[in-house]
């Protein structure tokens, strides 16, 4: 197929691009290089472009006339999002809207979405199917609620299809090192964990020691990048196959505490870094953990990687490999 990815240089997308490829499938990056980088995109050709531009992003289309888009482009901070909304509803929302609006006069109709546990916001159960009421809380869950509402809104025209995924807390990085995460100011704890543990950072912060949980810290659902990406590969098979449209979240089931991650980086790294207990953040829930039964049920889903030491492990492998770069003149 010939699949139009933006976003398709950052952390997930480049996973994903990279699974594409192996799979022989004709790929076009569409990214503004503002958080990804050339060197992620393994397979395809990038194109260097902004969703701002609607005139480039509709002329990419028209010349490549994609199957199916997936779109990962977004801001995706939690905590930076409450502090410049602005931001977040013009780059998560509205840049969308361009991208959906350019699908529409081109006639491409299948559409991947990443969406985000964040639509959840502080849910009465422990463990979240898709049927839970959203709820977000911060400006980055709500940019995401309100294109999945778009996107339901669509559907009932038929002018599209398309499978939200849900993730919850990705992780990990290519096991063979290809590609990982490299933010130039990582947010996610596994790779604050791991960069404070080579000394870039003095100490990591806990933030927040006093949520309804059994150690006080929060619980995420950690899930591998790479099983993530064979989620997308799924997903987009079962909607060009079946022509429904549905969401479908994204995670193991089962959630770790920021302690218990902070341990399990100082056991994968064998350094006993800094960790300072700090207030909460704004726009963080206690407990965000999936149910993701209709993921498995309907494409077929099996995660590889459902283990916090591996994916530990993995994300260290590449720090390290990140460090290694940087020393290199």
């Amino acid at each position: 197929m010939k699949i139009l990815v933006t976003g398709g240089a950052g952390y997930i997308g480049s996973h994903v691009v990279n699974a594409l490829g192996e799979c022989g499938h004709d790929i076009i990056v569409f990214d503004n290089l503002s958080t990804g980088h050339k060197w992620a995109v393994l397979c395809g050709k990038l194109e260097v472009g902004d969703l701002e531009d609607s005139s480039h992003l509709y002329d990419v289309m028209n010349a490549f006339r994609p199957d199916a888009v997936i779109h990962f482009a977004a801001s995706i901070q939690v905590e930076e999002s409450v502090r410049k909304p602005l931001k977040y509803y013009r780059n998560n929302v509205a840049n969308t809207l361009n991208l959906l609006d350019a699908m529409d006069r081109n006639a491409v109709r299948n559409f991947i979405y990443s969406s985000s546990a964040a639509v959840y916001g502080i849910p009465d159960t422990l463990l979240l199917d898709e049927a839970v009421p959203l709820h977000p809380i911060n400006p980055y869950g709500a940019s995401k609620a309100m294109v999945e509402t778009v996107l339901g809104d669509m559907t009932k025209t038929g002018d599209l299809r398309y499978i939200a995924l849900r993730y919850f807390n990705v992780a990990g990085a290519d096991p063979q090192a290809r590609v990982g995460q490299a933010y130039l100011d990582a947010t996610h704890l596994i790779t604050r964990a791991l960069k404070t543990a080579q000394g870039d950072f003095a100490k990591l912060c806990i933030f927040g020691t006093d949520y309804p949980t059994p150690d006080g810290t929060c619980i995420r659902d950690y899930i591998h990048v790479v099983d993530l990406a064979n989620a997308h590969l799924l997903a987009l098979d079962y909607l060009m196959e079946t022509k429904k449209s549905d969401i479908m979240n994204c995670g193991y089931g089962r959630g770790f505490s920021v302690r218990e991650v902070v341990a399990a980086a100082r056991k994968v790294t064998g350094i006993n870094f800094t960790v300072e207990e700090a207030p909460r953040r704004a726009g963080d829930p206690p407990r965000l953990v999936a149910d993701s039964t209709r993921l498995r049920s309907i494409t077929g889903w099996q995660p590889r990687h459902d283990d916090l030491e591996f994916i530990i492990r993995t994300a260290w492998k590449w720090e390290l490999k990140l460090k290694q770069r940087k020393r290199q003149p």
